[in-house]
């Protein structure tokens, strides 16, 4: 085949490669395949895709990856804002074969500093820019050539006519999300989600976290209390010092005490040299007591001496340590019960409960689930160097409607499983095989009646309404347009009850 021949079915791959990619719902996703797609095609070393709500304001809400040939994400320091700037500007692309000698680039700090050559941004969209595509050095000797650039006008035509409904969706999604404006206040970056109910736990995550007052997460294995303290940490004061983490119920009863407050030379006979302990590794910053509730009551009293005075005695020691910390403890129990039965001190539980905050189950968030679904598949691409992969349709509606006892962490198990198995198959997306495989097994794939389904959906929908009118019967017959008792013969018939809002 002719180098002309080879440069027309190149183009051809990527147009139908690009309206394939074009189906995509979700902007990082499709910013992460095209610009991998292009990298390839234009035989770059690394590239970079940003797109702008507003192309005047470079603080706007905006997409952005770079990454290199490997499909590995760099850090935005690794390419030139200067020829970024000058794309934004003029809405005309740049081309240079060594920005380090070009006369236009040269004297700039990130240019010298990289001692960058080849370089190719186009603008994506006219009138306004709304983003730019940016390749930096060829994975072969020379220059980007005269192709490359003409297939990067192309690329980014093409990209143009799918960006602004990208980022309408986006910008439509983000003012229905009533988790906005505590992201806008908050760092919470790592906490995922759109719900009501995740925005009603970050309101009160605003409102405590500034504060020097204990915090008690309570809530179900799984629903990401460990997240929510961090969370708390990250936006008090004390975010610089350290944030340390104790799992009560992760060590041996008689190794609690000396974890927590750290054990002198001598005072046993194992103990050769002093052993400082998590109250003193978290000074001036926050402890974090996971399963407070199975810290054995020994070392509960020794808690509360130090949560009421700030002082404690090392095991062993006889000289009085003194600590800034922190307290936030975290429990799946319900500790006044414990307390009931005498397993918990009732002085510390008051101690404790300052500002109880309860996590809700992932059942009471489900709008969350694709937004958590492809965060995961994103963390098993980053941790485990496997393909970056999406769930199918299928499977997206298989995940929404399971049932999940163990909540965001057997959801984020179940995904990561998927993409190991899709990986496996050499499958290009994940399918509900992948995620179920013991549904799949089955000779019937579907586990469900349609009878069942129906039930299923039909619960699903009532519960959300009733919790949307905050379980209110009457307002929510209103907007369902039913009566009132249809609503109470739904209830009772598909089982459904408000929870318990105390746990």
């Amino acid at each position: 085949m002719s180098e002309e021949l080879e440069q027309v079915a190149r183009e051809r791959d990527l147009y139908s490669q690009l309206l394939e990619l074009s189906l995509q719902d979700q902007p990082e996703v499709f910013l992460e395949k095209a610009l991998s797609l292009f990298i390839e095609c234009a035989r770059a070393k690394r590239g970079y895709i940003e797109l702008r709500d507003s192309a005047s304001d470079p603080d706007s809400p905006k997409f952005s990856l770079l990454k290199n040939l490997d499909h590995e994400a760099l850090m935005p320091g690794a390419l030139s804002r200067t020829v970024i700037a000058e794309t934004f500007a003029t809405g005309e692309t740049v081309i240079t074969a060594s920005a380090i000698t070009d006369p236009r680039f040269q004297d700039r700090k990130s240019v010298r500093a990289q001692r960058l050559e080849a370089v190719l941004c186009a603008p994506i969209g006219t009138s306004p820019v709304v983003g730019v595509v940016y390749l930096q050095d060829r994975s072969e000797p020379g220059p980007f050539s005269s192709d490359d650039c003409k297939r990067a006008v192309l690329f980014a035509r093409h990209v143009a006519a799918f960006a602004e409904r990208l980022l309408s969706r986006r910008r439509r999604q983000t003012e229905d999300d009533p988790t906005q404006p505590f992201r806008r206040q908050l760092k919470i970056e790592n906490i995922v989600g759109s719900s009501q109910a995740l925005a009603s736990v970050l309101q009160q995550v605003a409102l405590v976290a500034p504060l020097q007052v204990g915090v008690l997460l309570t809530g179900a294995c799984g629903t990401g209390k460990t997240q929510l303290a961090r969370a708390i940490h990250d936006n008090s004061p004390r975010a610089a010092q350290p944030f340390i983490e104790l799992n009560c119920a992760a060590l041996p009863e008689n190794l609690v005490e000396s974890e927590l407050f750290g054990v002198s030379a001598g005072a046993h006979s194992t103990a050769h040299r002093r052993t400082p302990g998590k109250l003193e590794a978290a000074e001036g910053g926050t402890l974090f007591l996971d399963e407070v509730s199975e810290l054995p009551v020994h070392a509960q009293a020794k808690l509360l001496q130090f949560l009421q005075s700030g002082a404690y005695y090392p095991l062993g020691d006889t000289e009085l340590k003194r600590a800034s910390v922190r307290m936030i403890a975290a429990t799946n129990a319900d500790l006044s019960a414990e307390v009931a039965a005498r397993r918990f001190r009732e002085d510390l539980y008051y101690r404790i409960n300052v500002f109880p905050l309860r996590v809700p189950l992932l059942e009471e968030r489900r709008q969350d689930i694709p937004l958590l679904a492809a965060r995961f598949c994103k963390a098993t691409h980053e941790t485990m160097g496997l393909p970056l992969f999406e769930l199918s349709a299928g499977a997206l509606l298989a995940v929404e409607h399971a049932d999940w006892p163990g909540n965001v962490r057997e959801l984020a198990h179940t995904v990561a499983a998927g993409v190991i198995r899709a990986h496996g198959e050499g499958a290009t997306r994940i399918e509900r095989r992948h995620l179920f495989p013991a549904a799949a097994g089955r000779a019937n794939d579907s586990s469900l009646t349609f009878q069942d389904a129906t039930r299923k959906f039909q619960r699903r929908f009532l519960s959300e309404a009733l919790k949307k009118e905050g379980w209110n019967v009457a307002s929510t017959a209103r907007v369902l347009d039913i009566t009132r008792t249809t609503v109470y013969n739904l209830m009772a018939n598909l089982d459904v009850k408000r929870p318990n809002d105390n746990y």
